[in-house]
């Protein structure tokens, strides 16, 4: 198990305590691992989460963005308890709730399932007035080739 302290960064990082108090909220709160995930940056803006979720039907699995949190659940309800005798089982049978934080801009664009996975497409969109631009020093436009 390993404890993670950064008590000695926020000595030296200033406005970034929210960054910090995330990640050791994230270190705390891993969900054990259920269901297995992957999160692939497909460019610059495009990214996609792929959850194994096998066993689940659409109608069960609820998607819900909120401000900058990605909520995805899996809930069994309204299915009839077998009785069953396993000899081993290893495939989780139980509802699950996977939350994501999502940076500044980043919204889902749409998710569909394939083969047991469940794939969520996220774009980040930079709005205009936050995207980088040029600064005229003395009111006089620098050129690219200066």
């Amino acid at each position: 198990m390993r404890n993670l302290d950064f008590t000695p960064l926020y000595r030296s990082a200033i406005g970034f305590d929210r960054l910090f108090n995330q990640m050791e909220k994230q270190a705390a709160n891993n969900n054990a691992g259920y269901p297995p995930y992957n999160i692939e940056q497909q460019d610059e803006h495009h990214y996609r989460i792929t959850m194994a979720v096998a066993g689940f039907a659409e109608s069960q699995l609820d998607i819900t963005q909120q401000q900058n949190k990605l909520i995805v659940r899996g809930t069994r309800e309204g299915q009839p308890e077998v009785a069953r005798e396993y000899l081993y089982q290893g495939i989780a049978e139980r509802d699950f709730e996977r939350k994501f934080q999502l940076a500044d801009y980043v919204k889902v664009i749409g998710a569909q399932m394939e083969n047991g996975l469940l794939h969520i497409d996220l774009e980040r969109e930079i709005p205009e007035e936050q995207k980088p631009r040029k600064i005229a020093i003395n009111g006089r436009q620098l050129l690219e080739s200066e």
